[in-house]
């Protein structure tokens, strides 16, 4: 287990960027570009543009985390109790009342090796598991024995609830991508902060217009169904004037009349829960081969969750990966973390080692090495989402949306030695299809690149890459944007970061 190329890899990272801007001409993308301190998008014919990425992770990336008021210290015990210790410590810490911040208090675990049979679970909101390290000489839970599961569980119960009542058509005949308002019918039911889902229907003539419902058909495949495409996004009211709503965070599919336009309705999630920290632990899995998988599978999976957080974190051995975020769970950070050696068949359904299914959701600063889909998407992961800064070594597949047209998705400053694919994939698996759409790659690097847009509703761009352009899974699919390939010195160096300086 070399470490120590693990870890220099971002040391190198940084150095090119530093050196293309010394050393290169640099340049501007026609899409998105500085202009007097700030940013100009450029709309396409529909009005669409590239959108701001900056109001996803924790808290919109307006907060810090806190690992303040250490409740419990806990020390390791003989092999077998471990887990008991821990959970009677979560339990205990989550009885206790709420500060104004909405936490509880940390749970320390020293230094030293854990034993978990099972699996951890943290159930209500404020609960931070805090370790003295992220390496063997700090602190270590191990998913220990046999059995399929994953280590640390973070979920509140229930479902989200729709007040399908207040739902209102979007009088928009077109919204176009990167918008953060819109026209209602009627807006008197709806006030300043009112949580809202912005829904946007998959009807069956946009799926005939994405030949979506023409997959070429092998022993499993599922054509895509009127209704089973319907996206559903998270957003704030911020401002109304007369009918015309203003929203927290932008619109990353088009709303489009012809396609059954759009709506929007109020909606409670009472018990998702939120204030979630993992700090400085490192994860590890029991295995018994290297095509093992009856051992852990994730370390840490955020399911019904939001404005959570895991910093510091390293996996080992894992059959699935590090961090799994759930459809239900958004507005999570994940920063300088590492999923390395998983233990799997390399097949598909394994070794995703950063995987986002929910929406608002940030990635960054993270390593993974031995994966199949290191930074990835689930089917219609509604964004925006966001990858930065992270590095993928020794990779068996790709990283990118990997089906079902999930969208708004940013893959910033990544590095891989495999591929970067945005595309159709057909017939792969069930019918994943269009995986992404609305995806953006800016300034990464790769073997091998391949980005497509669908024939109709979205598009992807391809922005200031270094790799090999090549065809993907169909020669014959539409060129996504492409700007810059093999073209050092694009800036700003971070799309990403440029967005969250420029945040309103």
């Amino acid at each position: 287990m070399n470490l120590f190329k693990v870890y220099i890899f971002p040391l190198f990272i940084l150095t090119i960027s530093i050196s293309t801007v010394f050393c290169q001409s640099t340049w501007q993308s026609k899409f998105v570009f500085e202009s007097a301190g700030k940013l100009v998008y450029k709309a396409d014919e529909n009005g669409n543009i590239i959108p701001d990425f900056s109001r996803v992770g924790y808290h919109q990336g307006n907060a810090e985390f806190s690992v303040e008021n250490v409740v419990r210290v806990i020390s390791p015990v003989p092999q077998g109790e471990s887990q008991t210790l821990i959970q009677k410590a979560i339990d205990e810490v989550s009885a206790l009342p709420l500060n104004d911040k909405g936490l509880r208090g940390t749970i320390l675990l020293k230094r030293g090796v854990y034993y978990i049979p099972g699996t951890l679970k943290i159930s209500k909101s404020g609960v931070i598991l805090k370790g003295e390290g992220n390496d063997y000489n700090g602190t270590v839970l191990v998913a220990s024995g046999r059995g399929k599961r994953n280590l640390l569980l973070i979920s509140g119960s229930g479902k989200r609830k729709d007040l399908l009542e207040t739902k209102i058509a979007i009088s928009d005949s077109y919204v176009p991508v990167g918008a953060f308002s819109f026209n209602v019918e009627d807006s008197k039911q709806f006030k300043v902060g009112d949580q809202i889902i912005v829904y946007r229907p998959g009807t069956a003539d946009w799926i005939k217009d994405i030949k979506m419902d023409q997959i070429e058909e092998r022993p499993g495949t599922k054509q895509w169904l009127q209704g089973a495409y319907d996206l559903y996004y998270e957003r704030v009211i911020t401002k109304i004037d007369e009918n015309r709503i203003f929203i927290d965070n932008p619109i990353v599919m088009a709303m489009e009349a012809k396609y059954g336009g759009g709506a929007i309705f109020k909606y409670t999630f009472e018990e998702r829960i939120s204030e979630i920290g993992v700090d400085n632990i490192m994860f590890k899995s029991d295995y018994q081969s290297d095509t093992d998988e009856d051992h852990g599978w994730v370390a840490v999976d955020f399911e019904t969750a939001e404005n959570c957080w895991a910093r510091n974190i390293n996996s080992w051995y894992f059959g699935m990966g590090c961090i799994n975020i759930g459809t239900n769970a958004k507005s999570i950070t994940v920063s300088e973390s590492g999923c390395f050696d998983p233990k799997s068949i390399i097949t598909g359904g394994r070794r995703y080692s950063f995987c986002i299914d929910g929406q608002l959701n940030l990635v960054k600063n993270c390593k993974s090495d031995n994966a199949r889909h290191d930074y990835v998407t689930g089917a219609k992961a509604c964004g925006p989402n966001v990858f930065y800064n992270c590095i993928a070594r020794n990779t068996y597949a790709d990283i990118g949306p990997h089906h079902r047209w999930a969208t708004g998705t940013l893959y910033d400053n990544i590095y891989t030695d495999g591929q970067i694919n945005v595309q159709d994939r057909g017939n792969m698996g069930s019918g994943h299809g269009w995986a992404g759409a609305n995806q953006v790659l800016w300034n990464c690097k790769a073997k091998e690149i391949c980005v497509q847009s669908p024939w109709s509703s979205a598009k992807n761009y391809c922005i200031g890459e270094t790799g090999n352009k090549y065809s993907g899974h169909f020669k014959d699919r539409p060129d996504g944007e492409w700007e810059g390939l093999n073209k050092p010195g694009l800036i700003p160096i971070s799309l990403y970061l440029a967005q969250l300086k420029n945040k309103k």
